[in-house]
């Protein structure tokens, strides 16, 4: 297993903050690990509502078929998805609210066989998408 996080004080409210984060025609303008959504993202974000992302970390490209397990709008957005090899990937994103500000953390775990053979790598791979997505997100609303 391989666990990530990162995280950010963006000088927006937690409400900006979350329609950009959930904006998903403009998703890959700061996440820097996406490349594409196959079917144009979610329709509607809810529990248990699933979508597709094609994704790039450490070079390689991914499918992913994510399922959203956690939902607070302006403050939790978590998912899991099955990714190539087997491989299962879990993203959370938490939103704290202090005032006009906006302290953003984004947790991610990967678990399966062929992480064991590259965890630290990917470790430190995932860790710097984070922390430049985060930067990305942060000039967006900012």
């Amino acid at each position: 297993m391989a666990e990530v996080s990162a995280e950010a004080r963006i000088q927006a409210p937690a409400e900006k903050v979350w329609a950009q984060l959930t904006d998903w025609p403009s998703y890959g303008a700061w996440n820097t690990t996406h490349t594409s959504f196959p079917e144009g993202g979610p329709e509607t974000l809810a529990v248990g509502g699933t979508f597709q992302e094609n994704m790039k970390l450490m070079g390689f490209p991914a499918e992913v078929d994510w399922t959203v397990e956690e939902l607070e709008p302006a403050r939790v957005f978590a998912i899991r998805g099955k990714g190539p090899m087997a491989v299962t990937v879990v993203t959370r994103y938490t939103l704290i609210p202090d005032g006009q500000a906006t302290t953003v953390r984004i947790d991610g775990e990967f678990t399966g066989a062929a992480v064991s053979l590259m965890a630290g790598k990917l470790r430190d791979s995932a860790t710097a998408a984070l922390n430049e997505s985060l930067r990305k997100l942060g000039g967006l609303v900012t």
